[in-house]
């Protein structure tokens, strides 16, 4: 099977999440969408993390009864910081009767050079690029042949957004799917 790869904090999954996943599974010709959780992002402060079982828990729930979408806790048993290619290396070993692409924001193009063995990950995987607003792809790699770029209808809306708008105790509704807004409220993730 063809498997694109969605790596993420997902702190919390967000609906801009789910639109692009939905995209790219509709439009990419990819069988499945795996959201990988990324326990540490080696590129990103790391102090207002969720608990990783939490985030994986409440992803979950955002992807129910979507038998196109899979949680991944790969990362979870894997040395920290997570870095992708080393992921990468582990799905494939697990994994050899699929293909893996790995799904990215325009974003992370732009400095995927700086990338952890970026140049093997182009060597065994595609790796298919959305855009997201006021990012323009980078020149370096925009042209390589194992990228491909898509114009993915997006929503400007972020985890930090949703984190801070809990936080100033304003609605989530339609920012996040109806169970995770439940459980985050029901369990008052990222009031403090």
């Amino acid at each position: 099977m063809q498997i694109g790869l969605f790596f993420g904090s997902f702190n919390p999954v967000h609906t801009g999440h789910l639109i692009i996943a939905n995209y790219m599974a509709d439009y990419a010709q990819l069988d499945e969408i795996w959201f990988v959780v990324s326990p540490l992002n080696p590129f990103k402060a790391n102090d207002k993390l969720l608990g990783e079982e939490l985030r994986l828990n409440l992803l979950k729930l955002a992807i129910h009864g979507d038998p196109r979408f899979k949680a991944c806790d790969i990362e979870f048993k894997l040395p920290r910081p997570s870095y992708t290619a080393d992921t990468l290396k582990e799905l494939r070993d697990a994994n050899p009767e699929h293909s893996f692409t790995l799904i990215i924001g325009g974003d992370n193009l732009k400095g995927f050079h700086y990338w952890k063995d970026y140049e093997d990950i182009l060597l065994h995987h595609k790796v298919f690029v959305y855009a997201r607003v006021g990012i323009v792809e980078a020149p370096l790699l925009s042209n390589h042949p194992s990228i491909k770029l898509f114009e993915v209808p997006l929503l400007n809306i972020s985890s930090t957004y949703i984190r801070e708008t809990i936080k100033a105790g304003k609605s989530i509704r339609y920012l996040v799917p109806l169970a995770v807004r439940e459980e985050i409220a029901k369990n008052g993730y990222y009031l403090a």
